[in-house]
C-alpha cells in the first residue's frame, strides 16, 4: 500500500504482508486443531509445552516483523523499518537509491557506504520504480 501526498510518502509491502499474516493465522489454527485432535493418552510435559509455545511465539514474531516493514519519506528525510530495525536518515546522509531490474526490493546507500534494504518497496507490488524516482528526487 502506498500513501502519497505531495509532501509525504508511506509505502508498505502488499504481497509479503498478506502472506505473513495469513501464515500466522494458519499456524495458530493448525496448532489449536492438532492439539485438540491428539488422543487423551498423549501427554506433554511442562518443559515440552513451554518449548512448543516459545517456538510458536518466535515464528509469529518473525512473521510480524515482515508485516510491519514500512518506508516513510518526506522532504526532510527517510525512515525505513525492516522487521524490528529502524533507520532514520536525512537526505544529506543518502548517497543513492537503486532498484535494479529483477531485484526483489530497492536498496538505499548512505554516504558512509552502508546499505539499507527497503523491504517495504517490493518490485512485486508494481509501482516500485515510480516510488524510487520520487525518493531520488527528494534525495537530490
Amino acid at each position: 500500500m502506498t500513501v502519497s501526498a505531495a509532501d509525504r510518502l508511506v509505502v508498505r509491502p502488499q504481497g509479503p504482508r498478506i502472506v505473513a499474516y495469513a501464515v500466522a493465522v494458519l499456524m495458530l489454527v493448525s496448532i489449536v486443531a492438532m492439539g485438540r485432535a491428539l488422543p487423551d493418552y498423549v501427554y506433554f510435559s511442562v518443559s515440552e509445552r513451554i518449548t512448543m509455545w516459545l517456538l510458536a511465539v518466535a515464528v509469529l514474531a518473525l512473521l510480524h516483523g515482515v508485516g510491519r516493514s514500512v518506508v516513510r519519506a518526506d522532504a526532510e528525510g527517510i525512515e525505513v523499518v525492516n522487521g524490528y530495525k529502524r533507520h532514520h536518515l536525512t537526505w544529506d546522509q543518502v548517497e543513492g537509491i537503486s532498484m535494479k531490474p529483477g531485484a526483489p526490493w530497492a536498496t538505499l546507500v548512505t554516504k558512509d557506504d552502508e546499505r539499507v534494504i527497503l523491504f517495504a518497496l517490493q518490485s512485486s507490488d508494481g509501482d516500485g520504480r515510480e516510488i524510487v524516482s520520487q525518493l531520488r528526487a527528494w534525495a537530490a
